[in-house]
Parts: structure tokens; C-alpha cells; sequence
């Protein structure tokens, strides 16, 4: 259930952006995305493996799992939440976290592999994860632009199929890349990226589909999700997962888009409203359940602490989100007039 939701989610994540808002911030969102993602994986895994006790192997696998922003939590809270940000701040929030999930699946995936493969060298790790991103990319952009094609030219007799057609194309991606030894989430985005910049027959209905059809795959998974988490076991890991959940948030994420964005032209206060805007959501408590499933060390307190993680992100960062945009004096002038 959550694999297929996830796929979902991070193609809708894809479908949904914007390509000419998102071009002239191309450059910091794939950084933020990348980079980013890599930075905040490292310290995390290093102060979770002090912290925890733990080997650093499975502190960075921890890291890995709760390095991306969630794309699902911070659509619904920007658009949700009367939050009147600058088009381009906007445009670069939401189109970094939902091209970042797809790098959190590719750590998390590799450092599983390291863990459990007793001979498995840096050098394995290196190739499997190019080799993952390689054939994602090339079989995404493929696949996206047939399913473009297929959308076009066939003609159904049920509007209603179309839907149904679009899903199937993302299930068959995601298959496929995965059987030729590529990451089926990248493949997925990639095919949303594509079809979201092409023009076909009934683009915006489809849209609105996915849409729905994203916050739907969000409920099942937490309401499955919740069915794992035993209470009594979040009370023995809660001081735990605080200390790291602020260290996500306070030095962990800061320092990574302080980093990432030195390069370019960007303010302080522009900088520190994306270090905030740093939601984790459904995404890494999907992520949390892969070492369960691959049997690695600790993989039981991995699982509880992310899940908690997840609860103090949502409760603190979610809801103040309209105060801190407020506060660095970041609204959307225009926007708010418009509305009024």
C-alpha cells in the first residue's frame, strides 16, 4: 500500500509543476534536491549515531529516511493555509519538495543495501545508485513522453477512462524501471514532469484527478502507517526523537540550504523561510518501513523515531509555518490585495 501510494504521490508531485515557473529557479530547487538532501542525510545520521548509540551505518540510514521535505505536507499546508507567498518562493518550495523524495528513496535503498551485504564496498554503493538514477531518468522521460503520445492520439469512448489509462502508465513506469534496475519513484517523477510541460487532451481534469487522488494515497498510508505504531514504544524512544526533530530543524536543515545556497543571490530571510519550510510527512515513515521489511539492526526504533519525528514536524513547523512566512515579512503584497 504504501509503495503504490507513494508512487502516486510523487508523480502527482511532478504532474503539478508549474515548468515556466520553475525554469528560472532550476538551478537552486535541483541543488536544494540533491545536495541538499545529501548534507542533511550526513549530519543527521552522524548526530543520530552519537546521540542513539548506534553503529553510523544505520544512524545514516536514519538521516537518509528523514532528509526530504515531504511534498504531500507542504502543498497542503501552502495551499491550505492562507499562506500568500511570492510566486517564485512558492514555485521553488513546492517544486524541491517533490523532486527530493526520490533522493531520500535512493539513500535509503543504497545504505540498506551496504548494511545487510556483508561484501558490498563503497564502490558497489556508488554504482548501484548512478546506475538507479541513470535508467530512472532515461526510462521516466520515455516513458512520459509515450504516455503523452497515448493520450493523445487514443481516442475513448468514456471520458472517465482517461484517469484510469494515466494510472495504469504510472504503474507500468514504475514496474518497468524497476525490473531494468532503475529507481521506479525517480522514473514516476520524471514521467510527471513531462506530461505536466506537454499539452494533451483533458490535461486539467486529469490534474484535478491526481490531486485527489494524492490526498487520498496520503490518508491510506497514514492510516496504515498508524496500524505498525505500537504507543508504548513511542513512549520509550519520545526524548529521542525530540532531540533530533529539533536538531532537524534547528541546525540540521539551516545549515544545508545556508550551504546549497551560497552560490546564488538570495536573502537571508528567503533563505531561512525554506530552512523552515522543511515539512516531513508520510514519505519517511513509508521510507522507515523498508529496513523493518530488509531485517536491519534497530530497524524497530529506526521505524518509532521517524514516525515521531514526523508528529513533531507537522505539529510545530506545520502550524507556525503563516507566523514565521508573517514575520520575515515574505507575503505576498499582490496576492493579498487580489483576495481582499
Amino acid at each position: 500500500v504504501g509503495l503504490v501510494a507513494l508512487a502516486f504521490i510523487i508523480f502527482t508531485g511532478g504532474f503539478h509543476t508549474e515548468w515556466k515557473h520553475i525554469r528560472r529557479l532550476l538551478k537552486e530547487g535541483t541543488i536544494l534536491s540533491t545536495v541538499g538532501v545529501v548534507l542533511t542525510a550526513v549530519m543527521i545520521g552522524g548526530f543520530s549515531s552519537y546521540l542513539l548509540k548506534i553503529p553510523l551505518p544505520i544512524g545514516m540510514l536514519l538521516g537518509a529516511i528523514v532528509s526530504s521535505t515531504d511534498a504531500g505536507a507542504v502543498f497542503s499546508v501552502l495551499r491550505s493555509r492562507s499562506i500568500h507567498l511570492r510566486s517564485d518562493m512558492r514555485s521553488l518550495l513546492e517544486f524541491e519538495s517533490a523532486s527530493n523524495d526520490p533522493v531520500a528513496v535512493l539513500l535509503t535503498i543504497g545504505i540498506i543495501h551496504f548494511v545487510m551485504s556483508k561484501q558490498a564496498s563503497q564502490q558497489e554503493l556508488v554504482f548501484m545508485i548512478t546506475q538507479q538514477i541513470m535508467v530512472g531518468l532515461a526510462a521516466g522521460y520515455a516513458l512520459g513522453r509515450l504516455a503523452c503520445l497515448v493520450m493523445e492520439r487514443m481516442m475513448l469512448e468514456y471520458k472517465g477512462l482517461y484517469p484510469v489509462l494515466l494510472m495504469s502508465f504510472v504503474c507500468l513506469s514504475y514496474a518497468i524501471t524497476d525490473v531494468l534496475g532503475g529507481s521506479g519513484f525517480l522514473a514516476v517523477y520524471i514521467m510527471g514532469l513531462c506530461m505536466g510541460r506537454t499539452r494533451f487532451i483533458h490535461k486539467a481534469s486529469l490534474q484535478d484527478f491526481f490531486d485527489g487522488l494524492s490526498w487520498l494515497s496520503q490518508i491510506a498510508m497514514f492510516v496504515v502507517l498508524g496500524l505498525l505504531v505500537f504507543p508504548s514504544r513511542l513512549i520509550t524512544v519520545w526524548s529521542s526523537g525530540l532531540i533530533i526533530a529539533f536538531f532537524i530543524m534547528i541546525i540540521a536543515r539551516p545549515v544545508s540550504v545556508f550551504l546549497t545556497m551560497l552560490p546564488f543571490r538570495m536573502g537571508i530571510r528567503e533563505k531561512t523561510l525554506i530552512s523552515w519550510v522543511g515539512l516531513r510527512g508520510s514519505v519517511p515513515i513509508v521510507l522507515a518501513t523498508f529496513p523493518v521489511v530488509a531485517k536491519v539492526p534497530h530497524a524497530d526504533k529506526i521505524f518509532d523515531i521517524v514516525f515521531f519525528i514526523v508528529l513533531v514536524s507537522i505539529a510545530v513547523q506545520g502550524i507556525s509555518i503563516p507566523w514565521v512566512t508573517r514575520w520575515l515579512g515574505l507575503e505576498s503584497q499582490d496576492e493579498q490585495q487580489e483576495i481582499s
